[in-house]
């Protein structure tokens, strides 16, 4: 018997052609996501000089995610994948040339700046929920689980290396160049869509009338809602989106006015809980069986809730740092687990719908839960939102627990066809 963790399944699923075109060029469209986000977000401090603009820009670019995924879903399971993350591309890399025509040329502002952005997150909230569907039909069913893997180890990397090359090329060129070089990522990523091929089951699309969307929408989430495993695992990760993982978006605080160490503190929080989510990363790339992700999943939440409390509970800053990097561990864990969970149970004439539903919470609703976070944190003080929302992780985990063999035995089917 294949041990569900081995460095072949890594390798192995890279060798898939499909998969591996597809890989390159979404690395490559993620890592210039990266760099233009730092862009964007330097270009508004350039700009208004305003921590306001700065969350007015964030809250921006995730907004559109939270309204459109459900209707973002219902076209993805009408339209043809590969022709659909072209066209999509296609728009993102004509918003980022604007960019940076219009800084280059002096007429940047920042209502412009803020329409462009809103317009760009309308792109990509379209664009995600087919970028995930698309896994399912590139690789065979016991390579998902890898395949979602190496695709969150790529998120990770560009997530790293994003940053530090926006920093380099805004030093060296400018703003305006940054977002040039973000539309030549999203091209290359166009290049690689068109070498890949479809399998019939990818393809298959129901035309069906416009005016059907609206009963589609809902049809999603009765679906959702009546699964008996599907509904847990959405239920688990709004949970965990909403009361644990924006506790990161408190690091200036807890690097300055808790643990004294400005902005180095700042930096070694941020750098080990990406860590702790590569390391994640590697691990679940290895896995080529789904067989124990359901109990994968579950632990994960305990480990979420435990590394929080002992953030909180500290004043020693090396503890704090093994915290968020067990931390960034449990978030990629249970993401990467949500998703390949997802992808195996869902009937496939719903799968759109539900990944949208899956990116709608996993991209969006942290940035509710940061402002929420926030606030509470402006009257209580840092610590006492975070270790809130780790007790709520407790009793998440004591919910799930009592679920997770009912959950396994749903969720851990075997391959389907479609």
């Amino acid at each position: 018997m294949a041990k569900v963790s081995d460095v072949s399944a890594f390798w192995r699923t890279l060798k898939i052609a499909n998969y591996r075109n597809y890989m390159a060029g979404n690395f490559s469209s993620q890592f210039g996501m990266w760099v233009q986000r730092i862009a964007i977000q330097w270009l508004t401090w350039q700009l208004t000089h305003s921590p306001t603009w700065l969350g007015i820009i964030a809250f921006a670019d995730f907004f559109p995610n939270i309204v459109m995924a459900p209707l973002a879903g219902a076209l993805t399971d009408r339209l043809n994948w590969l022709p659909s993350i072209r066209l999509y591309m296609w728009i993102s890399g004509a918003i980022s040339l604007t960019m940076a025509g219009l800084v280059l040329n002096g007429a940047m502002t920042m209502e412009l700046l803020l329409a462009l952005v809103v317009l760009n997150g309308t792109a990509m909230a379209f664009n995600y929920p087919v970028r995930l569907s698309i896994i399912h039909a590139l690789v065979p069913h016991g390579a998902l689980t890898s395949a979602i893997g190496i695709n969150a180890l790529g998120f990770n990397i560009a997530r790293i290396g994003g940053p530090a090359a926006a920093g380099f090329i805004i030093l060296q060129w400018g703003v305006g160049q940054a977002f040039a070089f973000t539309a030549l990522t999203d091209i290359l990523f166009v290049a690689a869509l068109y070498t890949i091929s479809l399998a019939p089951r990818g393809e298959r699309r129901e035309r069906r009338a416009l005016r059907h969307i609206p009963g589609e929408i809902m049809e999603g989430f009765r679906y959702a809602r009546s699964h008996p495993g599907i509904g847990p695992l959405l239920m688990i990760l709004l949970a965990t989106t909403l009361f644990a993982r924006p506790f990161n978006d408190l690091f200036a605080g807890f690097a300055d006015d808790v643990f004294g160490r400005g902005a180095e503190g700042l930096a070694w929080l941020t750098g080990m809980l990406g860590v702790g989510a590569f390391t994640g990363s590697i691990f679940l790339a290895r896995r080529n069986s789904i067989q124990g992700l359901t109990r994968m999943l579950v632990a994960a939440v305990l480990v979420f809730a435990i590394a929080l409390i002992g953030f909180t509970a500290t004043d020693i800053f090396w503890f704090a740092c093994i915290c968020t990097a067990l931390a960034g561990l449990a978030v990629v864990t249970i993401g990467v687990a949500e998703q390949t969970l997802l992808q195996t149970a869902v009937d496939s004439n719903m799968r759109g719908r539900i990944l949208s539903l899956y990116t709608m919470i996993a991209r969006g609703f942290p940035s509710i839960g940061a402002l929420v976070m926030g606030f509470i944190a402006s009257f209580v003080g840092l610590r006492a939102p975070v270790m809130g929302g780790a007790v709520l992780c407790l009793v998440l985990w004591l919910w799930a627990r009592r679920r997770q063999a009912r959950m396994a035995e749903i969720l851990e089917v075997p391959p389907r066809q479609g």
